[in-house]
C-alpha cells in the first residue's frame, strides 16, 4: 500500500538533528487507519540504524476487555529492563524509569509503544539517549508529549488508488470493471485499510457479488460501521464504541448530536446552537473544549479556522448513537435549532451579498439561536461555500418533517449561494422542494420566488422549456397579485430564454417591457440589469454600438448603487464587446480588471473568472498571439471542466482550432 508520503515524514523526523534527549514521534489517527502496520514496516526498513535492537509494548490504550485498562508504565518498564538483561528490577515506577534511562543512555535502540492512552502513560518510558527513537501509536494525539520534544504525525486514510488496489485483492476483476462503484466503496470505508480490507474480504467470500451491490449495502443504515463484520462481530463499530466510551460526558453528548445533523461541516456557533443549554457566558468556551477533545481523539477533523468535520467513516457511528441515546423530542429540538441556525446565518449572508434580494415582509425573527458572525462579502461567500451541503441538508430535512415555511424561506435566503457559486443540481433540487413547500405553506410570494429563482437554475442547466414553464407560472401569479416587481422578473426571465434560443426580436420586446416596469416603480438595480440584457441581445444581433451603449449605462448605474458583483459582470461583458468592436486596449483592460475582481474579494466567482479568461483568449487570438490565447483558454477550460461540461466543451473546441 502506498504510504510514501507518510514514510517521508517519518524519515525526516528520524534524521532531524537532536543535541539532547531521545527522539519521540507520535503516530495518531482513527482506529483501522494502519498506524501499527506502517510503523512496524518502517522500523523494519531502518533496523540497521538501531544496532542495539528494537523493543515493542502494547500499552492497551483501547481494549475491548472491560476488565483490563491501559497497561501501567511500571509493568512495561519491568519487561523492558528484563529484556535488556537487568538482574534486579526496582519496585517503584519512578525507580524503574530512572534505571531505564540510565541503562539506555548509550544505546542505539528503537522502541514501539503501541496503542497508548495518555501522555502520562508514555512519559516514564522515554529513552535516555539522543541516539534512540521512541515511536508511539495512539488514537489520541497525545499533544502533551510535545513538551517532551515529540513530533506528532496524523495518519489519514490510504490514497484512493491504493485503497482501490487493496479492494482488488478480494474483488479481482470486478473492481476494474466497476471503477465508479469501487471508488464509492473506498470512500464509504474512509480509505481506512482495515475497513477496505474487510470490504475486500466480503467480495472474496462472495465471488458473484458485484462491487456496486457492496457499495449499495454499505451506504444503507449505519453503513460501514455496522455492515463490515468478522465472525459476526462489527469490528469497526466496536473500535469506535471504545473511543466513544472514553470521552467525557460533554464531548460524548456533542459527538452524538453532531451525528444527527444533516451536514458535513460544523462550526462553533452551529454547535452552540445545538447544545442549547449553554447560554451562559462560559458556554462557548465549554463547547470549544468539547470540540478540542474530539479533535484530540481523532473523531473530529479541523478543516479550517473554526470549522470541523466528522470523518466520513465516523459520521454514521455518531448518528447511530444520537438516534439511540437522544429521545425523539430532543432530536427534533436539536434539528429545529440547526435549521434555525441555517436560517439566521443565511439571512446574514444574503443581507451582505444581495441586500436587494430580501423578500419584503419576511424577515427572520430574532430568537435565541445566534448566527455565525459574518462581517464582509468574502466571509459571507466563504460561509455559503463551506456550508452549502449543510444548507441543502436542512432544506431536505424540512421537507421530510413538514416544516414548509422554513423550507422555502431557507431556499430563498440561500440565493447568493446559487447565484454566485452555481451548484446547478443543488439549485434545481432545492427550488423544487421549496416550490412544493411554499404551495403547502400557502405563500404566494414564496411560490413566485421559488418559480423565478428556480427557473434560472433550470435555464443554466439548458432545460429551456421547463424554465419557460416556471417563468410563465410566476408571471401569472404576479399578474394576479398585481406585483409589478415580480412581473418584471418573470418577463426578464422569459426574455432570456428567447435570447438563448435565438428569438432575438421576442427577447428584445420582453427586456424592454421589463425595463419599463422596473423604471415605473423606481427599481434602479433591476432597470440596470434589464439594460444589461438589452446589451447582450444587441451583441448577439451584431449591433456592437448599441451593445456597448446599453452596457456602459448599466455599468455606471450599478457602480453608483455599489453593486460590485453585478457591476463587475457587466464590466466584463462590456470589455468583450469593446474588444469585438475594435477597441482592443480598453476592452482588454476592462476584462483584466474584472478578472482580478472575480478571483478575490466581494465579486469572487469561478464561473465569471472562466468567462473572462475565455474572452481574453479570444482577444489574444484576434491579435494573432496564439501562445497567450492558449494560456487563457487553458485556464478557462480548467475552471469550466469542474463547473459546466458544455462550457468546457466549447473552450476545448477553441483550443483544438488553434
Amino acid at each position: 500500500m502506498d504510504r510514501d508520503t507518510d514514510r517521508q515524514v517519518l524519515d525526516e523526523i528520524r534524521t532531524r538533528p537532536r543535541s539532547h534527549a531521545s527522539r519521540v514521534m507520535v503516530i495518531t489517527g482513527l482506529a483501522g487507519v494502519g498506524k501499527t502496520s506502517l510503523v512496524s514496516h518502517w522500523l523494519q526498513e531502518h533496523a540497521s540504524s538501531f544496532p542495539d535492537g528494537q523493543l515493542y509494548a502494547d500499552l492497551g490504550g483501547h481494549t475491548a476487555d472491560g476488565e483490563n485498562g491501559p497497561v501501567s508504565p511500571g509493568t512495561v518498564l519491568e519487561g523492558f529492563l528484563i529484556a535488556l538483561g537487568t538482574a534486579s528490577v526496582p519496585a517503584s515506577t519512578a525507580q524503574r524509569s530512572a534505571l531505564w534511562r540510565s541503562v539506555t543512555s548509550e544505546l542505539q535502540l528503537a522502541i514501539l509503544l503501541d496503542n497508548a492512552f495518555t501522555a502520562a502513560q508514555v512519559r516514564p518510558l522515554l529513552l535516555g539517549t539522543p541516539a534512540g527513537l521512541t515511536v508511539v501509536t495512539s488514537r489520541n494525539s497525545l499533544t502533551g508529549l510535545r513538551a517532551d520534544g515529540a513530533s506528532v504525525h496524523r495518519l489519514d486514510g490510504l490514497p484512493t488508488e491504493s485503497a482501490v488496489e487493496l479492494l482488488t485483492v478480494g474483488g479481482g476483476t470486478r473492481v476494474a470493471s466497476e471503477p465508479d462503484a469501487a471508488h464509492e466503496v473506498v470512500r464509504l470505508c474512509g480509505r481506512l485499510p482495515l475497513a477496505v480490507g474487510l470490504a475486500s474480504a466480503q467480495l472474496a467470500v462472495r465471488p458473484h457479488r458485484s462491487v456496486s451491490a457492496l457499495a449499495e449495502s454499505l451506504s444503507h443504515g449505519h453503513g460501514v460501521v455496522d455492515t463490515l463484520r468478522v465472525d459476526g462481530e462489527a469490528v469497526m463499530r466496536t473500535a469506535l464504541d471504545l473511543s466513544y466510551d472514553l470521552l467525557p460526558d460533554t464531548s460524548a453528548m456533542l459527538y452524538r448530536r453532531m451525528g444527527l445533523l444533516p451536514t458535513d461541516r460544523h462550526d462553533l456557533f452551529m454547535l452552540n446552537a445545538v447544545i442549547d443549554d449553554r447560554r451562559t457566558p462560559e458556554g462557548p468556551h465549554l463547547t470549544d473544549m468539547s470540540v478540542q477533545t474530539l479533535v484530540e481523539a481523532n473523531l473530529l477533523e479541523e478543516t479550517g479556522p473554526g470549522t470541523y468535520r466528522l470523518h466520513d467513516f465516523v459520521q454514521p457511528h455518531a448518528r447511530r448513537l444520537g438516534e439511540e441515546q437522544e429521545d425523539p423530542s430532543r432530536r427534533e429540538h436539536i434539528l429545529r435549532r440547526f435549521v434555525d441556525w441555517c436560517l439566521v446565518t443565511a439571512a446574514a449572508a444574503e443581507s451582505i451579498l444581495t441586500p436587494s434580494h430580501r423578500l419584503t415582509g419576511h424577515d427572520i425573527p430574532v430568537g435565541d439561536v445566534a448566527p455565525t458572525p459574518l462581517t464582509s462579502p468574502e466571509e459571507a461567500l466563504t460561509w455559503l461555500d463551506t456550508h452549502r451541503n449543510g444548507v441543502m441538508g436542512a432544506i431536505r430535512h424540512c421537507t421530510r418533517v413538514g416544516w414548509h415555511a422554513s423550507c422555502w424561506r431557507l431556499t430563498d435566503l440561500a440565493w447568493p449561494l446559487f447565484h454566485r457559486l452555481r451548484p446547478t443540481k443543488m439549485w434545481i433540487e432545492a427550488h423544487r422542494l421549496g416550490l412544493e413547500a411554499a404551495r403547502r405553506n400557502g405563500s404566494r410570494p414564496g411560490e413566485g420566488r421559488m418559480l423565478t429563482s428556480g427557473a434560472i437554475g433550470l435555464r443554466n442547466a439548458g432545460r429551456y422549456a421547463e424554465a419557460h414553464h416556471w417563468y410563465q407560472q410566476a408571471l401569472e401569479i404576479a399578474l394576479s397579485d398585481m406585483d409589478v416587481r415580480q412581473q418584471a422578473q418573470a418577463m426578464s426571465g422569459l426574455g432570456h430564454i428567447c435570447l438563448l434560443t435565438h428569438r432575438l426580436d421576442e427577447a428584445r420586446t420582453h427586456f424592454e417591457y421589463a425595463l419599463r416596469l422596473r423604471e415605473s416603480i423606481g427599481y434602479r438595480r433591476g432597470a440596470a440589469l434589464s439594460r444589461r440584457r438589452l446589451g447582450e441581445t444587441a451583441l448577439v444581433s451584431g449591433d456592437l454600438e448599441s451593445a456597448a451603449r446599453h452596457l456602459r449605462q448599466a455599468c455606471d448605474e450599478l457602480r453608483s448603487l455599489e453593486e460590485t458583483y453585478e457591476e463587475t459582470r457587466v464590466m466584463a461583458q462590456l470589455g468583450h464587446v469593446l474588444d469585438r468592436s475594435g477597441n482592443h486596449d480598453e476592452g482588454v483592460r476592462r476584462l483584466r480588471e474584472a478578472l482580478t475582481r472575480f478571483r478575490a474579494g466581494s465579486a469572487r466567482s469561478e464561473h465569471w473568472e472562466g468567462c473572462c479568461l475565455e474572452w481574453l483568449g479570444q482577444a489574444a487570438e484576434s491579435r494573432g498571439d496564439v501562445a497567450e490565447a492558449i494560456s487563457y483558454y487553458t485556464g478557462a477550460h480548467a475552471l469550466f471542466r469542474r463547473l459546466d461540461p458544455l462550457d468546457a466543451q466549447r473552450v476545448d473546441e477553441r483550443l483544438r482550432s488553434l
